[in-house]
Order: C-alpha cells, then structure tokens, then sequence
C-alpha cells in the first residue's frame, strides 16, 4: 500500500472518508449507489461487475460477491466471466454485460453498431445507461483501490 496509514485506521474508510473529505464520501455513496439501486438481474451485474474487476485486477473486487435475498452466483460464475465467449453457463445477457465491461474497460473505441445492435436487442436503452453507470463506477474504483494498494489490506467481512 502506498498511503501512510494511521494507527487503528480501516484502509476503505480512512481513504475514501477521511483522506479527501470532499470527494471521497460522494464518491462512496456513488459506489453504493450501483448496488443499492440497480434494477438489473444479479447474473448480468454480477458478470460484469467480475469481468471489470478482473481488468482491474482489485483484490477486494474479485473476492466480493453482491448478495441479493440471500442469493450469490454459484461457484465457479467467476471462471465462466473469464471465459464468457466460450461459457456455456451463461444466457445472451449475461454474456452481453461481460462483453460490454471488457469493452468498456479496454477498447471503448471499438464499441460499433454491430456491437450495440445486438446490445439493443436484449437491454432497453435504460439498463444499457444503467450498467453503464454501474461499469465507470467500478472501473475507476476499483482500479483506485488497486493502484493505491488498497485492494490488498481489506478484509471482507467473514473472512
């Protein structure tokens, strides 16, 4: 990790909260935002949430699993977002929003109209805004907590 810290600081809350007080709190909330408000499926979220963190390479994020109701993708939905082309776990959708992430992360300028036509196929305008949020947001955060070093000195709860 490459920020000094303090004595009895937890590494999210004193680098997101404390260190930029004016940024970092509207940033978190940001974050939570995309879990908290999505109107997407869990298998397509989570695809592509897993792919980005995978680019990324953020410890923390490839860890975390988003939990709704009590329900988790199964073991193993990580290796078949890795291989999303090849998955034959994974519906159009799904494959989709993982296509998207890693497009979006690596060759955004390669997103053309055969591309968004099969998109528009089966995502309404609103979930491609939606996920489209939802991929900056974790883009640009997990890849802060990687470069930071933070991704390697927090803890998931349970763990």
């Amino acid at each position: 990790m490459i920020i000094d810290m303090p004595e009895g600081k937890e590494p999210i809350g004193y680098v997101w909260g404390e260190m930029v007080p004016g940024i970092g709190p509207a940033a978190a909330a940001f974050s939570m935002a995309v879990y908290e408000h999505t109107t997407l499926g869990l298998r397509e979220f989570e695809a592509a949430r897993l792919r980005i963190a995978q680019i990324n390479g953020c410890l923390f994020c490839l860890d975390w699993r988003t939990e709704r109701a009590g329900t988790k993708v199964e073991d193993g939905f990580d290796q078949a977002v890795a291989d999303w082309r090849g998955a034959e776990s994974l519906d159009e959708r799904t494959k989709l929003a993982a296509e998207y992430a890693e497009r979006y992360a690596l060759d955004h300028h390669g997103l053309d109209d055969e591309f968004w036509g099969r998109m528009l196929a089966r995502y309404s305008q609103a979930e491609v805004v939606e996920l489209t949020m939802c991929l900056g947001s974790w883009l640009a955060f997990g890849r802060l907590n990687h470069v930071l070093g933070i991704d390697a000195v927090c803890v998931l709860p349970g763990h």
